[in-house]
């Protein structure tokens, strides 16, 4: 163990000067890199007056290399004396508000690369989404699933509800969308023969921004061969447990202040039910939805599965068996916010076409975001779509949760932003 005044053999360091302290013919300064920060002292006596001269002209912000041992100072901290400096990359542009950090959100959104310099925590954010994709990658490999790629360029938006963006293939002079959801060809790949499947990807919805939405978001999506709705809650429960371990983060939490059990298992309630426990109403169809939007799933605070939702509003999921009106689909709601979205799919062709048509009458009637036709799927549907259950995570909503972040764009390293002025 190092004690003061013993010194270690010469080691060389390379990162960013962060704070520069002058004391006559002495300067303390700490360097920054991916690790953290560390001191170090120099002095004239040992650098000599013209090298000490330039290690005190050095700006905060500049990347530099030194070498020399390490020591401890008398406070006991681990500290380099500088035997040789080296300027890497001088910064042309100060650092802000000296060492006391970037505050102004507007900045550090738009400016992410000086955020994460200034903002040592907001490092340790993005480490935490890494590791928390790595634990739900890593129970989806473990469960036999397959991790695939499928495509960002569509002719037909699908598996969703949103207004897609638009764009133009100039060789093909074609129109072409960025999906809105990886939903679709993930099944196709079902009729394929593959049975477990999954992507963690992009998608894009042409929508406004706000503390839980983004332009572009990241989504996991998972398809399991002969399985139902019910299956699928229980392996969202495994999830929601492997992800909460990878990223460090204890079931029994809080997010920003308020208490949440993230422990399974997790209260199952039907639409309709909530929604006359809560209102005293009776509803329908897409009435049933907006009842339970504004007057139910703000009030749910611990994780509840709300399950059976109508199938107007479901156009991919199957009927339950007892009531037609509704189908086998849930939500994960924590805290009044959606977190995962599955349903039993519809396998059945026929049936499949025809709520396509009743979307495309919505279309044509002005509803911008009901689902588009898409023959190609309803063609693969044709060849054998095996019974299955389907999975759609929210990436981002499920890291801003397990990190305690007020806004998505605290989740996503170049959210997207307004003009600048």
């Amino acid at each position: 163990m190092l004690g003061e005044g013993d010194r270690t053999d010469p080691i060389a360091l390379a990162g960013r000067l962060m704070v520069k302290r002058l004391h006559g013919g002495s300067a303390f300064a700490d360097i920054q890199d991916g690790a953290g920060r560390i001191q170090l002292m120099a002095s004239r006596e040992i650098l000599g007056a013209h090298s000490f001269e330039l290690f005190s002209d050095l700006d905060p912000g500049d990347v530099i290399g030194v070498k020399g041992p390490m020591f401890r100072t008398r406070r006991g901290e681990p500290t380099l004396e500088v035997h040789s400096a080296q300027l890497l990359t001088k910064a042309l542009r100060p650092l802000p508000e000296k060492w006391h950090g970037l505050k102004d959100v507007e900045i550090r959104y738009r400016q992410r690369y000086v955020d994460l310099i200034s903002n040592p925590e907001v490092r340790e954010v993005f480490r935490a989404r890494t590791k928390i994709i790595e634990g739900m990658r890593r129970l989806l490999d473990e469960r036999g699933f397959l991790e695939v790629e499928t495509p960002v360029l569509q002719e037909v938006p699908g598996g969703g509800h949103a207004r897609p963006f638009l764009t133009h293939h100039n060789s093909l002079d074609r129109d072409l969308f960025l999906r809105i959801a990886l939903e679709l060809h993930l099944k196709r790949l079902l009729v394929g023969g593959f049975e477990r499947v999954y992507e963690i990807g992009r998608v894009f919805r042409n929508e406004g921004l706000s503390p839980r939405h983004n332009p572009e978001f990241t989504m996991m999506e998972c398809y399991q061969a002969y399985a139902d709705y019910n299956e699928v809650m229980l392996f969202v429960e495994d999830l929601m447990v492997a992800t909460a371990t990878a990223g460090g983060r204890p079931l029994k939490t809080s997010y920003q202040g308020e208490e949440v059990d993230l422990t399974p298992p997790y209260r199952r309630e039907r639409m309709v039910d909530l929604v006359l426990e809560h209102t005293g109403r009776q509803a329908a169809g897409q009435e049933l939805n907006d009842l339970f939007e504004d007057h139910v799933q703000p009030k749910l605070r611990q994780p509840t599965f709300v399950t059976d939702y109508p199938i107007e509003i479901s156009p991919l999921a199957r009927a339950t068996e007892d009531d037609p009106r509704f189908v086998e689909r849930f939500e994960l709601v924590i805290l009044g916010r959606e977190y995962a979205n599955a349903f039993t799919e519809l396998t059945d062709p026929i049936e499949q076409r025809e709520r396509f048509e009743a979307q495309a009458a919505k279309r044509a009637a002005g509803e911008v975001e009901a689902h588009p036709m898409d023959e190609d799927f309803l063609r693969a549907v044709e060849y054998g779509l095996p019974p299955c259950g389907g999975l759609g995570v929210g990436v981002d909503r499920l890291v801003m949760l397990l990190t305690d972040q007020p806004s998505i764009r605290d989740v996503i390293l170049f959210p997207t932003m307004k003009a600048e002025s």
